[in-house]
């Protein structure tokens, strides 16, 4: 059973303990359950393949969807995508942080596994505290996918994470209930124009002179 450790961005002394428990646990390619800005997330090194085969093991989710990857500044997110255009930074310096992940072609550094072998990524700078402070005490980007079984809805409360995955998890970070009500906008950017892959937190007028 997941251990449940309450969260609160406001203890200094408290976050330094939450941080170096879930840097450990994250560089030692465990798989964890925290707070962003929309629903509960699993946080675990893209970059470590068995942390990432242990996801998909968690979530029960098929190999043919891809991972994205959460950051905590636009310097990071250009490191892991390949020769990104123009409009991936236009995006990015409007809307990040926030709800929008950005697919753009995914640099050699990302296991394929995590582009379900698509060689394309989404990227995302939250907005949420304690997740852009996990990615910075990790010193990489974690994945940001949402914390909860496949074709299952995502959860707003680590209560609902611990129902739905807590035998498979050695950490849920409790924050308590996420404020987001939807889940990330998601655009594909392909040269100059961005074409939305799923609606969401960025409604489509905000991305109209974007966008086909």
């Amino acid at each position: 059973m997941a251990e449940i450790l309450k969260v609160d961005t406001t203890d200094t002394a408290r976050m330094e303990f939450v941080l170096e428990y879930a840097t450990r646990l994250i560089t030692s390619g465990k798989v964890l359950a925290f707070p962003t800005d929309t629903f509960y997330g699993l946080a675990a090194d893209p970059l470590n393949l068995a942390a990432v085969n242990e996801i998909f093991r968690v979530k029960r989710r098929t190999a043919d969807r891809p991972l994205p990857l959460l950051v905590a500044s636009l310097d990071q997110a250009a490191d892991l995508a390949q020769n990104p255009p123009r409009l991936f930074f236009q995006l990015a310096e409007k809307f990040w942080p926030g709800p929008l992940t950005i697919v753009v072609p995914a640099s050699r550094l990302i296991p394929l596994k995590v582009t379900a072998n698509t060689g394309r990524v989404g990227l995302r700078w939250p907005r949420a505290p304690l997740a852009v402070a996990m990615i910075a005490a990790a010193a990489r980007p974690i994945t940001g996918t949402s914390a909860n079984l496949a074709k299952s809805p995502p959860c707003s409360t680590a209560a609902g994470v611990d129902e739905q995955l807590g035998p498979d998890l050695p950490l849920i970070l409790d924050g308590g209930p996420t404020q987001g009500m939807l889940a990330s906008t998601v655009v594909d950017v392909v040269g100059e124009r961005a074409r939305i892959l799923r609606p969401g937190g960025i409604p489509e007028s905000a991305l109209k002179e974007f966008i086909d």
